[in-house]
């Protein structure tokens, strides 16, 4: 209960900051409302039903020509599947520091890759980053999905295959690429390559963390 007023303090003074354009730097609800919904891939007809308001008054709010309350704003939130803190949290530069000692590792259960999570998970973060410790032998499927990934090989060699093209990466090289061309990565040597994995993926914003290293181990896409 604290929590939660605590929280709408905070997004008190955030609606009237918000109101006030000549004070304003951080994105306005309008916005940030409108972005989520375009990640959900949701129209405004779906989120109205969502809410339960009206379309109208959810496209006043978009345009930022209303403001709304705090129940209201609660209703809109739970719609768009996001906590009120995503209006109101900013990252903080020791939260976004990941010293590279003792970072931890992770691996996801029947994959032989294990990764390291560099990048920080804040409301309306868009980037995820992961450097991948991938083992000989290991490959990943052949996906599709919306977004975009950009690898760079740290270490060792990456067969990637991209729409039909076959790629031999190793240390240095980079390779950036649309998620809806087909594609895949295998590590076919007799030693181990780390891979800095960056990506921009709509599904990321619905996934949990152990959802997302699912992702990019490419049991659900790569």
């Amino acid at each position: 209960m604290q929590n939660f007023l605590l929280t709408s303090k905070k997004l008190f003074w955030e609606m009237k900051r918000v109101a006030t354009p000549k004070k304003a730097s951080a994105p306005k609800l309008g916005a940030l409302i409108r972005k989520r919904r375009s990640q959900l891939g949701l129209t405004l007809q779906a989120l109205s039903e969502a809410a339960e308001l009206s379309v109208g008054y959810l496209s006043q709010v978009e345009r930022d020509n209303a403001v709304p309350t705090l129940a209201t704003l609660a209703q809109i939130a739970q719609a768009l599947d996001v906590g009120l803190e995503y209006f109101v949290s900013a990252p903080k530069p020791a939260d976004a520091f990941s010293p590279a000692k003792g970072r931890p590792q992770f691996a996801f259960a029947g994959s032989s890759v294990t990764y390291e999570a560099i990048s920080a998970d804040y409301p309306r973060s868009e980037m995820s980053s992961y450097i991948l410790h991938v083992p000989p032998g290991y490959a990943s499927e052949l996906v599709t999905h919306e977004g975009e990934e950009l690898i760079y090989i740290l270490d060792g060699e990456i067969e990637q295959t991209l729409g039909g093209e076959v790629f031999q990466m190793s240390a240095g090289d980079s390779l950036h690429y649309d998620g809806m061309t087909p594609h895949a990565w295998a590590n076919n040597t007799d030693q181990p390559a780390r891979i800095l994995w960056t990506g921009i993926l709509n599904v990321l914003h619905q996934k949990t963390a152990k959802d997302r290293l699912a992702i990019v181990a490419g049991k659900d896409m790569t």
